[in-house]
């Protein structure tokens, strides 16, 4: 059984199961081990993991009596959370279809990771970045992102551990544009949150390759060397003209966390700006579902709903709410069940409900075959099914979930 518990309460002995946060928030990549040594101990209470999964049936249990939430209520209670932000009054745009902005954004895609691969490498020889070419690129990102955001923010997750730091980039640019929308602000604000996005990692071109990239545990230094990127990167957009004011809070700030526990100056709720708390939550989603080195990316459902989990402590509850109704409850990509039994990969958000996405079903549970996929529009007043769960992909192993989604909308299915 597993409890969800406070690192105050962990005892050596105790089986841990998951650290609730993103794995790029503390240095311990690996989960699933029994906790033995004091020194570990240690290192989890020194860093910002404030909760624990801990599973009873392979380790320490915590002292009778002792309160703990088990796996199915922390997961109600998300669900049911996650389930009154169905509604879409608060989209302002009618989306063009995904098939026909899909090309469109494959291309600035492509031209994006060009031009940050190139900012980049500028700003790693000392050169000043070219705020022009940031502003002409935010603008393109940004018309994509307005006719259709899954578009652009589904292919950009879809990322190689070569080109992750500038597709990151571009994922977090598209992720502020979209979630900037959903909070109502104006062009120029949504300009300036995607100009903060496009810029927020640009520290990392100082770290250095083997520990951005290690496939393994990071050592204290190595961990500490990382925490250093935000200041890292303001200090050099504080030496390039024009940068947006915003770019340079958000650089500074993103890794900051409602309940104090972030860096590099531990700020509070009220003391981290709105555009700083938006990047925390597109930062840390863009991340966790993407592949790393060391982490495969969760499933884009799992990790809104790992997300809501830590949101009390970790983000601003009324930016996720407006994040989670810009990417949708099931984002593109998501891999549910349907009712019927039905496997099925979410294709494209509805314009009536979150709950109720176009999906293409690909194989059942029931008979434990693949089937002929077919597409199936969950809003339609005459479709009976309904999801049902998110599934775990981990647990399926299907090798061609992303080719499945984005085969469907370049075939104009």
């Amino acid at each position: 059984m597993l409890k969800r518990i406070s690192v105050q309460q962990l005892r050596l002995g105790m089986y841990i199961e998951e650290f609730c946060g993103a794995w790029v928030e503390h240095p311990f990549w690996r989960s699933g081990f029994v906790l033995q040594k004091p020194q570990e101990l240690d290192n989890i209470l020194s860093t910002s993991v404030r909760e624990v999964w801990i599973d009873v049936a392979k380790g320490v249990d915590v002292p009778a009596g002792t309160v703990s939430l088990s796996k199915a209520e922390v997961e109600e209670q998300v669900d049911s959370e996650l389930g009154q932000l169905a509604d879409l009054d608060q989209r302002r745009n009618e989306p063009v279809a995904l098939a026909r902005e899909i090309h469109k954004a494959a291309k600035i895609c492509a031209l994006s990771k060009k031009a940050v691969s190139s900012m980049f490498q500028e700003a790693r020889m000392g050169r000043a970045i070219d705020t022009v070419g940031v502003k002409t690129l935010v603008a393109e990102i940004s018309d994509s992102v307005t006719r259709n955001a899954a578009a652009m923010i589904s292919l950009a997750r879809l990322k190689t551990a070569d080109d992750y730091t500038y597709m990151h980039s571009v994922a977090v640019c598209a992720l502020m544009v979209v979630l900037a929308r959903q909070l109502g602000l104006n062009n120029a604000e949504v300009h300036s949150a995607g100009v903060a996005g496009l810029l927020h990692d640009l520290g990392k071109v100082q770290m250095p390759m083997a520990v951005l990239n290690k496939p393994g545990k990071l050592t204290d230094a190595e961990y500490q060397t990382i925490q250093d990127h935000p200041l890292r990167g303001y200090e050099m957009l504080c030496n390039a003209p024009g940068v947006d004011p915003v770019a340079l809070d958000v650089c500074l700030h993103h890794h900051e966390k409602v309940d104090g526990s972030g860096y590099p100056k531990g700020l509070r709720d009220q003391e981290i700006s709105l555009y700083a708390k938006m990047g925390a939550v597109c930062d840390v989603y863009d991340a966790i579902t993407s592949n790393r080195p060391y982490k495969a990316g969760w499933d884009p459902a799992e990790s809104l709903r790992k997300m809501a989990e830590w949101a009390p402590g970790h983000f601003d509850q009324k930016v996720f709410h407006a994040f989670v109704k810009s990417v949708g409850i099931f984002p593109t990509g998501s891999l549910v069940r349907l009712a019927s039994g039905l496997l099925a990969i979410v294709i494209e958000q509805s314009t009536k409900s979150l709950m109720t996405p176009r999906v293409r079903a690909f194989y059942s549970t029931v008979t434990e075959n693949r089937i002929m996929p077919k597409l199936i529009d969950l809003s339609a007043p005459n479709c009976r099914d309904k999801i049902v769960r998110r599934e775990d992909p981990a647990e399926w192993r299907f090798p061609d979930l992303n080719e499945m989604w984005m085969g469907s909308v370049f075939g104009n299915l």
